[in-house]
């Protein structure tokens, strides 16, 4: 018989200790984990204005990378604990693509950067998948339809291992993530887990094992709509649980008050009223503990059984000020008067039932199926989190966590695994005119879901030749093949008994894929076994400038294909490389042309100025669409190709290192046009003079996710 969910808990508690533990130890490990800066964002939504920089007159003070970078931003910021104070290093806020799980680790490793973040966040908000096996999709608006594409490969995975044996899979997934997340927590800091009756119950059982019962600090009930319909045998569902718990006894908390009352509960409440009209209630003198120290006789009047609730000197001021009220006889109780004008309102409590869900003509509706309203994280930062201190949540969604901790002048750390939620966050921080932040990504994710996959001792041969397999081709001899990352495909017949030969190359994930590996591989087909007929390379990350070295190269016996990102999730999930063989697509890269860049001086500012051309998407076939969807997005790809670009940005002096967008524009920015549907096509952007060449980068990321660069060099005028 099999055991039971709850028979099952101590055995995944269990587990989900030693996972976290292995990445614990790991820490230390010159190969652990690390975050990967995507692009550092300077929120610039306006094309008519001058760029960020010169607009804020700001003056680079100090740096945040490695020496011989630019700083990331200029003026002092907060500084993160003792570490960060001893190392001088400003904060700067992050959002982070990628499985949690892995951006926790790089977080408590900290890197050369960055030191770790271990004991330094003060509040935790997370509002993990439900459990409720939703299959939530993203509908994608272009111009004249409508898509609906369902999550992507590696969402899709993620999500079915998280309940593929039902709720024990829900909480293997989460367990080892409460155990990061304490780690990460301050001695003072606290975390509050948003969920409802689908596992809330199991996973407060789970937090009693991570933070103990002594953390437990409130079970929170938010009325988040008006009902459900009831049925015959149920009553409607309202509500959603939040639980709350503190990593230790001394945490920070806020008491909060509801100061929104009605007329009628003023009345009720203040229910005498002074000859000048002031409103006030009689309020009990009376101390609810035993206090020894404050028992004292007040003019005749005896101290209630536990003492008076003021010394002496506070009871004597607050009879000058015509405060107290005095019963006809002394056996009677002193009672004060407690003034409207004085009432910071009504406490509030674990019932929260006046903060309405997101609703459908809400100015902060994004339309993201999980949305959460911006006042619920309010009230949580506001009692949780002081200012200056530290927000982090590791299921970003739509970025309302983000968003509110940047009003609120909170620091903030966002995680998501969905691309589109990514999206979301940054357009909503941008069109807030958030503080610069950071836009990373799990560095070397292959490498680490290989490890997860084939063990921590894997080598990096053995995942190119699972590369090369599922591809199709056969490994090279090992004289030709020291790397392992060679392999060879028989084709179709030439003629006078010969067949065509193609030479496949598996780059590594750990690398970039540039120029310098095509022509290796261009020069190996060649001259390596005797020569080839073409050469194909795979590759996982590729360098910003792919496309144009592509161009460039001009070589029509070359082909360059992505390797399926979620490549090692699927074979963890298929169970090895037979099952999936066959079922697995490389894709042709995506691109961006832009037109000439120009630059035009006036005084000591110049106007770089760019205009983008075409935009080519990843094959069509490798996006999660149905055939109906599949035509729609083909006539969108044949009719108007820039229509596809969700976002894009200018770095007008890209290092090669780091791209710095303080040009920004998206769909929806009514700043820079009317048009919801697309993007303007060309940004004119103001910064200093700068003498000789200025390399420009330009990024496109498109309504899928997925990302393109070009990189020009614009010689002076």
């Amino acid at each position: 018989m099999p055991k039971s969910l709850l028979e099952q808990l101590p055995e995944i508690v269990k587990r989900g200790r030693e996972e976290a533990a292995k990445i614990l130890e790991s820490l230390e490990n010159r190969h652990r984990v690390t975050l990967q800066t995507r692009e550092v964002v300077l929120p610039a939504k306006d094309s008519a204005a001058q760029d960020w920089i010169t607009q804020q007159a700001r003056t680079v003070q100090r740096e945040v990378f490695a020496p011989g970078q630019r700083s990331l931003i200029d003026s002092p910021q907060p500084m993160l604990g003792e570490a960060a104070t001893a190392e001088s290093r400003p904060w700067t806020n992050r959002l982070i693509y990628g499985d949690n799980l892995l951006a926790m680790a790089a977080l408590l490793a900290g890197d050369e950067n960055t030191p770790s973040l271990r004991g330094m966040v003060d509040l935790i908000y997370i509002d993990p998948p439900f459990d409720s096996k939703a299959d939530y999709r993203t509908k994608v608006n272009l111009p004249g339809m409508e898509l609906e594409q369902k999550p992507t490969v590696i969402e899709q995975f993620a999500y079915s291992d998280t309940w593929s044996d039902g709720t024990a899979s829900y909480l293997a997934m989460i367990t080892p993530r409460l155990i990061l997340m304490r780690e990460l927590l301050a001695d003072t800091g606290s975390i509050y887990v948003h969920l409802d009756w689908h596992v809330g119950h199991y996973v407060k059982i789970v937090m009693d094992e991570v933070f103990g019962k002594e953390g437990f600090r409130n079970e929170i009930v938010w009325k988040r709509r008006t009902g459900t319909a009831s049925s015959n045998n149920e009553f409607g569902i309202q509500t959603d649980g939040l639980f709350f718990y503190s990593k230790g006894q001394n945490f920070t908390f806020t008491p909060l008050y509801r100061k929104e009352v009605t007329p009628q509960e003023i009345a009720e409440k203040f229910n005498l009223v002074e000859p000048d009209g002031r409103r006030y209630w009689s309020g009990d003198l009376g101390n609810p503990a035993d206090r020894p120290n404050l028992k004292y006789a007040y003019k005749g009047y005896e101290p209630p059984k536990n003492g008076w609730a003021v010394s002496l000197a506070v009871m004597e001021q607050m009879n000058r000020d015509g405060r107290l009220i005095f019963p006809k006889s002394t056996s009677g109780r002193i009672r004060r008067k407690m003034y409207l004008n004085d009432w910071a309102g009504f406490p509030i409590q674990n019932l929260w039932d006046d903060i309405n869900p997101v609703q459908s003509q809400a100015y902060e509706r994004l339309d993201y199926a999980t949305q959460k309203p911006e006042k619920l994280l309010e009230r949580i930062i506001r009692a949780s989190c002081p200012e200056g201190g530290l927000v982090a949540d590791f299921n970003g969604g739509s970025g309302t966590t983000a968003a509110v901790a940047e009003k609120l002048g909170r620091r903030w750390i966002t995680t998501d695994l969905g691309k589109p939620a990514c999206m979301i966050m940054r357009k909503r921080l941008i069109d807030q005119d958030a503080k610069p932040f950071l836009y990373q990504a799990i560095g070397d994710y292959q490498v680490e879901a290989a490890k997860a996959t084939l063990g921590r001792d894997f080598r990096i041969g053995d995942l190119s030749q699972i590369v090369l397999s599922l591809y199709g081709a056969l490994p090279l001899p090992p004289e030709y093949n020291a790397q392992r990352n060679l392999g060879q495909i028989a084709g179709l017949a030439l003629g006078a008994g010969r067949s065509s030969k193609t030479l496949v190359l598996a780059d590594s994930p750990n690398k970039l894929t540039g120029t310098a590996t095509l022509k290796k591989a261009i020069a190996q087909r060649d001259s390596l076994m005797g020569g080839w007929d073409r050469v194909v390379v795979l590759g996982w990350n590729f360098e910003p400038s792919i496309g144009e070295a592509i161009t460039a190269l001009n070589d029509s016996r070359l082909e360059v294909l992505v390797i399926p990102p979620d490549l090692m999730d699927r074979l963890k999930k298929k169970g090895g490389i037979d099952k999936l063989r066959g079922q697995v697509r490389f894709s042709s890269l995506q691109y961006l042309t832009i037109h000439p860049v120009t630059r035009q001086i006036d005084g000591g500012q110049e106007t770089v100025t760019v205009r983008l051309k075409n935009y080519v998407l990843l094959s069509p076939e490798a996006i999660n669409l149905d055939d109906a969807n599949r035509l729609k997005l083909q006539a969108v790809i044949n009719k108007e190709p820039l229509a596809l670009i969700e976002y894009w940005a200018v770095d007008p002096d890209y290092d090669g290192k780091v791209f710095r967008s303080v040009w920004q524009d998206y769909r929806g920015n009514t700043a820079n046009d009317d048009d919801a549907l697309r993007v303007v096509t060309q940004a004119a952007v103001t910064v200093p003079v700068k003498p000789g060449p200025r390399r420009v980068c330009v990024r496109v990321v498109d309504v899928f996710g997925f990302e393109a660069e070009v990189v020009a060099t614009v010689e002076a005028v």
